[in-house]
């Protein structure tokens, strides 16, 4: 009988879990009121600002930047990028990419980090309205996007499009694909692809509050400020870590439209705000907790069950996983306990033993259960083969018991972090997690730059001779000019492009490789600035580049490309002649 709790929780959690299915299943599906290519070019563009906030992302938010600047397709932007005084590298990645862009816009906090994320975004936020002050101009649209985010070239013109009517707009969040085995990540497929493909737009359909993803949401500026108005100014709640979440749920009680753009697929791929989530156990763990006890220890503390049945149903939705995600290694204990069980018995002709212990109403609940069960591993699957394919969903069973484990952790770590805040009165600090900027194929950069077209991209890789790179192939036949061909690379790379004046060259940097080095390497160091020796390349820098240089000297390697001809005069005018003492 002690078996009746844990089959009781499973059974309410898979029968509220088949509910939301047969709502998706059943309910009459109406086609979604998606514009048109014309449509979203004649609509006039609102003023959008798009807050970046970041700790330690220097690896990632140059690329970052160089990359969606060059995709994204609408000008009535700009990014305002949010960093602390105690993150040097982060800052001079950000003024790097300031010194490039006009659009870009560093953020320097009042203290050092990490504080909050929504701490972070208060002040970049702050910073976007004295902009708009010195400046004569006004935001209509306030974005949130991370270091880490490669988005849609469309996801603006959306947001512009559908924030006519509704006041907070949702692009699809969903990671980029990694190869089967890696099971940390593709759990995140899964569960990625079934929330957005199925959960979110059941709980649009059924009058639940829309939770922000965090990233690619747009929202109407009024709304924020109104919002805002309701906790003394503050558009992001510092003390909760998912201000996303809480600022969903805050604009739906306020009586907000909101909207969640459903997954739709363009040229194949769908248009959606693409990253790759943590792949590794630590990682995952690490973010997951930030999730439980964020949405369901601060959210359960901030607003308890108030409110009409409707909406204390979607708090139990999302917190039910506090029990679950506990219980859930032990149901998969006793399900293989029992079936090894089932099978010696099988194997012997003996009676199964554990038929003896349970009652049979039990048996028959544990059946239900087991149905429930089988119900939601299918309703993934199909999910996740929508946006991933059938062979990658086929994992899908295996990658939700890892996912037990993970979510196991993470839920007895945020219950010990969430409870040692409360016991010493603290915020709790920003968790975050260490991110990998996505590299894109050259050829995408080249049509989301609209240098070429698809089908020349598609011809190209079609006819290009062994042992030639596509950009190569693309200057020789003279389908692509080199300085588009190295814009592309800075884009694709996130490494800064351009051609570097006499005044920038410090002669003893010149000397910071050994000449060996630089000739076989085909690279110049040219620069030392506080903890970086900034050198040239001729080309994106490889893993084997990148290593050695790094083993060579002390100080941080930041890369600039140059076209090799330039390269080839700096190596002449700074280098000394092979073969002499240097």
């Amino acid at each position: 009988m002690s078996l009746v709790p844990l089959a009781l929780w499973i059974l309410i959690s898979g029968l509220d879990d088949l509910f939301i299915s047969l709502v998706f299943l059943l309910t009459r599906r109406t086609p979604f009121p998606w514009p048109a290519e014309p449509e979203l070019d004649r609509a006039p563009e609102r003023r959008i600002a798009i807050l970046v906030p970041l700790w330690r992302e220097h690896r990632v938010i140059g690329q970052m930047l160089e990359h969606n600047l060059a995709a994204i397709r609408y000008s009535a932007y700009d990014v305002f990028v949010g960093v602390y005084p105690n993150d040097e590298a982060t800052a001079q990645a950000v003024e790097e990419a300031e010194r490039l862009h006009a659009r870009v816009h560093l953020v320097m906090g009042p203290h050092d980090g990490p504080t909050s994320k929504g701490d972070c975004l208060n002040w970049v936020y702050r910073r976007m309205a004295q902009y708009e002050a010195l400046h004569g101009v006004r935001y209509d649209i306030v974005m949130t996007h991370d270091a880490e985010d490669l988005v849609h070239p469309d996801s603006l013109r959306l947001v512009n499009w559908f924030s006519r009517d509704y006041v907070m707009v949702q692009v699809p969040v969903l990671p980029l694909p990694t190869p089967i085995g890696e099971f940390t990540h593709g759990l995140y497929c899964d569960e990625f692809a079934e929330f957005q493909t199925k959960d979110i737009p059941m709980r649009q359909r059924l009058n639940g509050f829309l939770p922000a993803n965090g990233v690619g949401t747009g929202f109407e500026r009024s709304a924020l400020e109104h919002l805002a108005a309701t906790r003394g100014g503050l558009v992001f709640d510092p003390a909760c870590l998912t201000e996303d979440y809480e600022n969903g749920f805050r604009l739906h009680a306020l009586g907000y439209r909101q909207i969640f753009l459903p997954v739709r697929f363009q040229n194949g791929r769908p248009v959606a705000t693409r990253e790759y989530f943590p792949r590794h156990y630590r990682a995952a763990m690490r973010q997951r907790s930030r999730w439980v006890a964020g949405i369901v220890l601060q959210g359960w503390q901030n607003h308890g069950w108030r409110g009409a049945w409707p909406q204390a149903y979607w708090f139990w939705r999302d917190r039910k996983g506090l029990v679950g995600n506990l219980l859930s290694p032990l149901a998969n204990l006793v399900f293989l306990a029992g079936l090894g069980n089932f099978a010696v018995s099988t194997g012997t002709g003996e009676a199964w033993r554990l038929a003896a212990l349970v009652p049979p109403w039990l048996s028959r609940l544990c059946l239900v259960t087991y149905v429930c069960a089988l119900v939601q591993v299918a309703m993934r699957t199909w999910c996740s083969a929508q946006i991933y394919g059938w062979r990658f969903a086929a994992a899908v069973p295996l990658r939700a018991t890892w996912g037990n484990v993970i979510n196991f952790a993470a839920t007895v770590a945020a219950v010990r972090q969430y409870t040692a805040a409360r016991i010493q009165s603290r915020t709790m600090a920003w968790r975050k997690t260490d991110h990998v900027y996505p590299r894109p194929r050259l050829g995408e950069v080249l049509v989301r730059m609209r240098t070429l077209s698809t089908g020349d991209v598609e011809t190209a890789v079609r006819d290009l001779p062994q042992g030639l790179r596509i950009g190569e192939y693309l200057v020789q036949s003279q389908k692509l000019s080199e300085e588009n061909l190295y814009h592309a690379l800075s884009v694709q790379s996130g490494i800064p492009t351009g051609p570097i004046r006499s005044l920038e060259v410090e002669r003893l940097a010149t000397r910071a490789l050994p000449a060996e080095a630089s000739r076989r390497w085909r690279v110049l160091p040219y620069r030392v600035e506080t903890g970086h020796l900034h050198v040239a390349v001729a080309d994106v820098p490889s893993r084997e580049l990148t290593r050695e240089l790094a083993g060579l000297s002390a100080l941080e390697i930041r890369y600039r490309l140059v076209r090799p001809e330039e390269l080839d005069r700096l190596a002449v005018e700074y280098l000394p002649a092979a073969g002499s003492a240097g």
